[in-house]
């Protein structure tokens, strides 16, 4: 039996997923929340194999709550469930630690089929995922890391090299060290650019992280 926990603000998507895991007989449903602060409170007295996490809620988002989960419960894999699917919020969110990525419009069996897989050790990605995630024509561009994509998230949002810092538990000069090579990988010069960069390819879409 595996054992699952939804986190969703959305209460009809989230009992959505429910009816439909629900009518497995290998699933169970141990709870239903809807913050990733409750995910991070709860993911211990619960211990689930499988927590479908959204990716933008209030508050805590899904990358962070991602990661304190796996630091509660590092046994529990993450199932990032989104209507995004930029190539920044894929491979940020894998980065995270995270196990799959499924689009909330993919069919219901998927998510089951999801479930299996992270289960059993393997990463999974959706087709539209896969496809978000496949080379583009090159434009000459060398590609950000996924550091790099965390700390444009971050700074495209407006907050600053010691904010960043604090969150990354890293110092300050490597946030400037990683801004320069941002701005220099994208032929960008100001943080407005970069701010426009991240609107332009849904970086910015929802809450973010």
């Amino acid at each position: 039996m595996i054992r699952v926990a939804i986190v969703d603000d959305h209460p009809m998507v989230a009992e959505g997923i429910q009816a439909i895991l629900e009518s497995y007989d290998d699933i169970r449903v141990v709870s239903v929340l809807s913050s990733g602060q409750d995910a991070v409170a709860q993911v211990q007295d619960l211990q689930p194999d499988v927590m479908l996490l959204d990716l933008n809620m209030p508050g805590l988002s899904g990358l962070n709550a991602t990661e304190m989960i796996l630091e509660n419960c590092p046994d529990t894999h993450i199932l990032i469930l989104s209507m995004h699917d930029s190539p920044e919020y894929i491979s940020t969110a894998m980065a995270h630690g995270a196990k799959g990525y499924v689009l909330k419009d993919v069919p219901t069996e998927e998510i089951y089929t999801a479930i299996k897989t992270v289960t059993g050790g393997e990463q999974y990605l959706c087709t539209g995922a896969k496809i978000a995630l496949e080379p583009k024509i090159s434009d000459g561009r060398e590609p950000l890391t996924s550091r790099e994509q965390t700390i444009l998230l971050a700074l495209a949002q407006g907050r600053s090299n010691k904010e960043v810092a604090a969150q990354l538990s890293i110092s300050v000069r490597t946030v400037e060290t990683h801004r320069n090579n941002i701005k220099r990988k994208l032929g960008i010069s100001s943080t407005a650019g970069l701010t426009r960069y991240a609107m332009e390819h849904g970086v910015l879409q929802g809450t973010g992280i």
